[in-house]
This record gives C-alpha cells, sequence and structure tokens, in this order.
C-alpha cells in the first residue's frame, strides 16, 4: 500500500483529501502545516507527498525545497494542491522542485488520475 503525506492548514481539506485517498487504498499521513509535515516526513518515508501552498509557518514551496534538500526525497512525487493558479506560482513551484500542480477546488477523480501517474 502506497503512503501519502497529505498537508493543509484547513482541517476540511485535510479531511476530504484523506477521504478521497483512503477510498482510493492510500495510508494517508496527515500533518496542518509545513513544519509538522516536514518533522514527520523526516522520521519516515512516504511515496507522494500532496500539499498545500499558503499556509502559517512554512508554506508547500519552502516544504518543496526542505524535502528535497533531504536524500530520500530527492526523487519522490511531490504534488501542490492549492487556490493558487498563476503561471508564476507554477513557476516557483517547479523550481522549487514540485513534481505538479493542482488548482483547488479539486476533482476527486482527477487527483487519483494524477497520483496514479506520478507514484511509483
Amino acid at each position: 500500500m502506497h503512503s501519502i503525506l497529505a498537508v493543509d492548514d484547513s482541517a476540511s481539506m485535510r479531511q476530504m483529501v484523506a477521504f478521497t485517498l483512503k477510498g482510493a487504498g492510500y495510508h494517508v499521513i496527515e500533518a496542518a502545516d509545513g513544519q509538522e509535515a516536514y518533522e514527520k516526513a523526516k522520521g519516515t518515508h512516504v511515496d507522494l507527498v500532496l500539499t498545500d501552498q499558503n499556509m502559517p509557518g512554512m508554506d508547500g514551496i519552502t516544504l518543496v525545497k526542505s524535502l528535497r534538500a533531504l536524500p530520500s526525497y530527492g526523487r519522490t512525487p511531490i504534488l501542490i494542491l492549492t487556490t493558487e493558479s498563476s503561471d508564476e506560482m507554477k513557476a516557483k513551484g517547479r523550481a522549487a522542485g514540485a513534481t505538479g500542480w493542482l488548482v483547488k477546488p479539486f476533482d476527486p477523480s482527477k487527483l487519483l488520475e494524477v497520483i496514479g501517474k506520478v507514484i511509483s
């Protein structure tokens, strides 16, 4: 079973994402912000990280950069799921090392389709 680290400061968004992912057979680890996600990621390896961009403390792009600096996360798919849709923000995400960018509100079937394509 693949494990996914789902990161969002909105509890309701984390619940919707976790419900979708668990329903598809994934093991889900939740984090409420980038710092919590980073600490959890250091303690265990996951197969994919799905993170919000706009969060207090450590935002999604900073989390991507921090995870990419860890040897064990050099090739792990990292998707940013956010309300941000500007080309500038997407470019920053790519530059940080994000694998892909999805815009909220998300379509559960589209989310699972993208995850299925990038997860190893």
